[in-house]
């Protein structure tokens, strides 16, 4: 699917910003292994945020929405913050951290009840400036004797210290109350009917999928307008689910920057095993999925068993085929590696193609056209008796073949959901209906009803026998 407007740069043609969150965000800031996504977890009630042994698991921040007293804040994770030995990938994600403090309306600063370290001390410097939005939380006080413990943390000009257990989750309602209490005393919340928008006004989810290094966060942060995934050439940096939304003519976006997902002979850390399990999730969560295929690559056995996941679940799939800017030929070369994707995964013959720059922006208005036109289609309604009005023509065309001696009928067919898009057929008997013929009702519902992109599925059900 080439559109119209191939050449359209969504950085010069969208006239609406990413949007900023008309909600209070909170972030939870600490050093390294100190617990932030365990109590990330906890106050939200669910795994979202990987919880490791291992220093510097969460990489990019991760947010969600944290509902309490019938309020609604976005909760922040953010990166671990290291001291020293910085790589390159590290200093992007202290970079990244910073500048979620920044924009945050409430700081919990995490450490732990276990000692101050050296890591602790330098994070109390830089968030001296940020003070006044800062409540610092004792984490591991797991009993009222380990409270005794908290003497050396009063003197550290941030208040007076919470103690907490985000394993245990002693104390974290009380947290809970405190956060609220502070964003309502210094009147970051709007109206609950203005916050009931928040969730509600989402026109569209996407979720990025992919092999590892084939550019989901460099597509996302051109989407969102900003850096909100690490973009390295490290695969497997974005380890989280990634999201934030944005709009697009009008309309508000979520979208989901998943993890790569690699072979399993490749995945050799239990981080990333989790990683791969919760981009698989995701899926789940989206209305649509761009699988992003480098184009210098091409389509892998890797990419058909992502697809097929996508497929299994219903949900509408674009293949984007990425870094189309080194590619020499226009539309030419497009349909020469249409033809080859079409050849190679027949199985995905309805999903449309878009080639794309994340790195330009080259075709992402195009992208996002076609996501919303996947949409729509999911969301298809057929009355029964329009679609058995239709059955009776296409079956009059072109009846159920005789195979030996077993005569195949069909007797009705029925929508029973949208979003997934499914149907059932009712035939005069199931085993050994001939799938061919399945697909001959799949592509007439898909040429009639105006369901040409989506996966359609179709359930046999008997009713009754025939001799």
């Amino acid at each position: 699917m080439y559109g119209s407007s191939w050449k359209s740069d969504l950085t010069s043609t969208r006239t609406e910003p990413a949007l900023t969150p008309r909600i209070p965000l909170v972030a939870i800031v600490g050093r390294p292994n100190v617990g932030k996504s365990t109590l990330f977890n906890r106050l939200i009630g669910k795994r979202k945020a990987i919880t490791h042994a291992m220093a510097g698991v969460t990489r990019d921040p991760i947010k969600n929405i944290w509902k309490h007293r019938d309020r609604e804040v976005f909760l922040v994770d953010t990166g671990g913050v290291r001291s020293e030995g910085l790589q390159p990938l590290d200093q992007l994600v202290v970079q990244r951290s910073f500048q979620t403090i920044e924009e945050a309306d409430c700081i919990l600063l995490l450490t732990s009840v276990e000692g101050i370290t050296g890591e602790d001390e330098e994070l109390f410097e830089d968030l001296r400036p940020f003070a006044s939005k800062v409540l610092l939380v004792v984490n591991k006080v797991d009993t009222e004797e380990r409270e005794t413990l908290l003497g050396e943390f009063f003197g550290l000009g941030f208040g007076e210290p919470f103690p907490i257990s985000a394993v245990h989750g002693r104390n974290c309602e009380d947290l809970a109350d405190r956060v609220f209490s502070f964003l309502e005393e210094r009147g970051k919340f709007q109206d609950s009917k203005e916050q009931g928008e928040t969730e509600e006004s989402v026109s569209l989810t996407l979720a990025v999928l992919g092999k590892p290094n084939t550019g989901k966060s460099t597509l996302v942060n051109r989407l969102l307008g900003k850096e909100v995934s690490i973009v390295s050439d490290i695969p497997g940096t974005t380890r989280d689910v990634v999201e934030g939304m944005f709009q697009f003519q009008g309309k508000r976006i979520r979208v989901l920057d998943t993890a790569g997902i690699r072979r399993k002979t490749k995945v050799k850390e239990d981080v990333e095993y989790y990683s791969v399990h919760r981009a698989i999730e995701g899926i789940r969560e989206a209305d649509v999925v761009f699988l992003l295929i480098d184009v210098e690559e091409g389509l892998t056995e890797q990419d058909k068993k992502i697809a097929a996941q996508v497929v299994k679940k219903g949900r509408g799939i674009v293949l984007v085929v990425n870094k189309w800017d080194r590619v020499q030929g226009g539309k030419r070369a497009f349909r020469d590696w249409e033809d080859r994707i079409r050849f190679q995964f027949p199985v995905l013959d309805f999903a449309p193609i878009v080639p794309i720059s994340a790195k330009t922006g080259f075709n992402v208005e195009t992208l996002l056209k076609t996501a919303f036109s996947l949409k729509k289609q999911l969301g298809t309604r057929i009355e029964t008796s329009t679609l058995n009005r239709a059955l009776g023509q296409w079956v009059e065309k072109n009846p159920p073949p005789q195979i030996g001696k077993k005569k195949y009928k069909v007797r009705f067919i029925t929508q029973v959901r949208a979003s997934p898009v499914r149907f059932v057929l009712f035939v005069n008997r199931k085993e050994g209906f001939p799938s061919f013929y399945i697909g001959y009702i799949r592509n007439r519902l898909r040429e009639e009803f105006h369901l040409p992109s989506i996966p359609i599925e179709i359930e046999l059900k008997s009713r009754g026998s025939s001799p």
